[in-house]
């Protein structure tokens, strides 16, 4: 499974509560773009709808060498689920508060998936927390990295 896209904002902006695998209706065009690396999910989120999920914000740029069809960049996309999961992920949502954010997009096999995250969002003071423990922990590898030189 390599990566194709990550949305690293989304760790920083919401706590992430369950995680849930999701494969991606696409045209053509948008696989070759997509192999090509011309995909992003900066900001990309997923609403259920009608029993449906439905991906929002994803650009996946258009296929330069295509010939006479192409498609939108940022049009909205359905993601394939159990029915089971969307009901799952319908309750989810309906908590004030939670939402279903795209944190990755990656090969599985041929396939293209999409790995949604219920998020909660973070208050600022969460995300100072976040910035802190980052740090020491990165910190503390350094030291342990240069103990490690010394005597290793």
């Amino acid at each position: 499974m390599s990566d194709i896209a990550t949305n690293r904002r989304a760790l920083h902006e919401y706590h992430i509560l369950a995680r849930y695998e999701a494969g991606m209706e696409l045209k053509g065009t948008e696989v070759k773009s997509i192999r090509s690396g011309f995909a992003t999910l900066n900001g990309a989120f997923a609403r259920v709808e009608n029993a449906e999920v439905w991906l929002y914000g994803a650009d996946i740029q258009p296929y330069a060498r295509a010939s006479a069809e192409q498609h939108e960049p940022k049009r909205q996309r359905r993601l394939l689920l159990n029915h089971s999961e969307i009901n799952k992920l319908f309750e989810a949502t309906t908590v004030g508060g939670h939402t279903l954010v795209a944190l990755r997009m990656y090969w599985k096999g041929h396939r293209v998936k999409i790995e949604l995250g219920v998020g909660e969002g973070k208050q600022a003071h969460d995300k100072r927390n976040t910035i802190k423990q980052k740090t020491e922990k990165r910190e503390a590898d350094r030291e342990v990295a240069k103990f490690n030189k010394r005597h290793g």
